[in-house]
């Protein structure tokens, strides 16, 4: 039964923080004409990601061309990709003294590139203003074409990070223009890309109506695909109109599964719990996983 509509648990409510600070941040980046997802997707922790300096900046618009039935993201017929947004995002990062920059952004199937050339245009335009900080880049799966995958890699991120979301039964109704496969694909294509430079990630969310065994099943194809650091999260709702809550996952439960990620598949890093999004604690999570590449990560659990 759905809980969509339930009190949510405890370990779910998140006091409002931020205060003038926030509305400060806030201002900045309208002045700018930026995005940022932890505000369109209406992520439970903002403040605490921007208190940590690290913040998930949207590009190519708030404006997808995909309906996933999981997202709180406007969809609709976008604008034309804007040339002057790299250099404006690179100036917020600076301005708001960024250690960490995650850039991801609507699903642009208009775009010949799936919009690969901005992503790394905006990779090259922060790295140039802030060299000493990690880049994240979260994009969409280009619709398989790893030319486009290549393109954002050559650009060298710090992480490639692209979500599997749910499992393989559940794709084609959660995220209806979506492949499981295709984005299995695309991360396997970065993660062979990027080997020696650049990390591969990836998440998923709990709660959507998935079994354990699926929810196995899925960590061991990302880690067959090449992925070291992989995120779990508790799937919330955003309206009545979306896909429904089935469950709630404990915090107990969370834990086991990084352990079971950890342990049994051989991630580097995971980062599991109620309250994690693909960004939350990425700093700390992409340090780690650096560390376990030079020592050598564990390998894949073998049945």
């Amino acid at each position: 039964m759905s809980q969509s509509r339930t009190r949510l648990p405890q370990w779910l409510r998140v006091p409002f923080r931020g205060g003038r600070a926030r509305t400060e941040l806030r201002r900045l980046l309208r002045d700018l004409d930026l995005h940022t997802v932890c505000e369109s997707a209406r992520c439970p922790n903002l403040y605490t990601c921007w208190a940590r300096r690290t913040a998930t900046f949207m590009l190519l618009g708030d404006v997808c061309t995909r309906n996933c039935r999981f997202c709180a993201v406007s969809h609709g017929v976008p604008q034309a990709p804007d040339a002057a947004e790299p250099d404006r995002v690179a100036a917020a990062a600076r301005e708001m003294g960024l250690r960490y920059v995650v850039l991801t952004s609507v699903t642009r199937d208009d775009l010949a590139d799936g919009g690969a050339g901005h992503f790394a245009a905006t990779v090259k335009a922060v790295r140039a203003v802030l060299p000493g900080a990690g880049i994240e880049v979260l994009p969409p799966d280009f619709g398989g074409r790893e030319r486009d995958v290549a393109v954002v890699v050559d650009a060298g991120p710090t992480v490639f990070n692209h979500n599997i979301e749910t499992c393989v039964r559940l794709t084609a109704a959660v995220r209806p223009d979506a492949d499981y496969r295709r984005s299995l694909s695309v991360l396997a294509a970065a993660a062979r890309l990027g080997a020696g430079a650049t990390l591969t990630k990836s998440g998923l969310m709990l709660g959507l109506g998935e079994t354990a065994a699926e929810i196995r099943s899925v960590l061991g194809a990302l880690r067959e695909s090449g992925v070291t650091i992989v995120t779990l999260g508790q799937y919330l709702a955003p309206t009545p109109a979306h896909w429904p809550v089935v469950r709630y996952v404990t915090p107990a439960e969370f834990s086991a599964w990084a352990e079971t990620a950890r342990h049994e598949f051989g991630f580097a890093e995971v980062v599991s719990g109620a309250l994690v999004r693909s960004s939350y604690e990425a700093e700390r999570a992409a340090h780690g996983a650096r560390r376990a590449r030079l020592q050598g990560v564990p390998p894949v659990r073998e049945d």
